[in-house]
């Protein structure tokens, strides 16, 4: 189900659905790549991709629930 990443639960891997505006001090990202979301810090979160490299999304980028075991 697609929703908002400030309606997600912290601490949960999402994936990303739509094309998102990342500040200029983050790692890009794009449709498609699974992040760890940790938690939001005002308009932007605070994110690990796959390698373990901070990522942050905008706090309406279009995520996805993704459940890893």
């Amino acid at each position: 189900m697609q929703m908002k990443l400030y309606e997600i639960k912290k601490q949960s891997w999402v994936k990303i659905i739509s094309d998102n505006k990342n500040p200029i001090a983050s790692i890009p990202t794009k449709d498609g790549d699974e992040v760890f979301f940790d938690h939001l810090d005002g308009m932007y979160s605070f994110c690990r991709n796959k390698d373990g490299h901070v990522v942050h999304l905008a706090a309406w980028t279009e995520v996805e629930l993704v459940e890893k075991d």
